[in-house]
């Protein structure tokens, strides 16, 4: 993985994260204006993963920011709105973050 990539995936993951909390409040408050922000960063995430597929290809990128917005926006749902999870679910969030790290190894080169 280039550092290029690992950027605009971070850059995209704060996006979208920033989206669904934002989603979030407006489900405890109604205002349009907190949806219509939501909305907004929602399209600027999906323009930066099309950055994204052509840095690493559809499978890749797609199931990279899957699992790191699996991981991160639980840990906002826990330390910001106080959302918890089962155990069952907590084990799935770790083998999340497992197939996450088996797919950002470096791939062999064959010869």
């Amino acid at each position: 993985m280039n550092s290029v990539f690992l950027l605009w995936l971070t850059g995209a993951m704060v996006t979208f994260l920033s989206a669904a909390t934002a989603s979030r409040a407006y489900v405890a408050n109604s205002n349009i204006i907190v949806l219509l922000l939501s909305l907004g960063l929602y399209c600027i995430g999906n323009l930066m993963m099309v950055r994204l597929m052509r840095e690493a290809g559809l499978g890749l990128a797609i199931s990279a920011s899957a699992i790191a917005q699996l991981l991160l926006i639980n840990v906002i749902s826990f330390a910001i709105f106080g959302e918890r999870l089962s155990a069952t679910q907590l084990a799935g969030v770790g083998l999340g973050v497992v197939a996450m790290v088996l797919m950002l190894f470096p791939l062999e080169v064959k010869s």
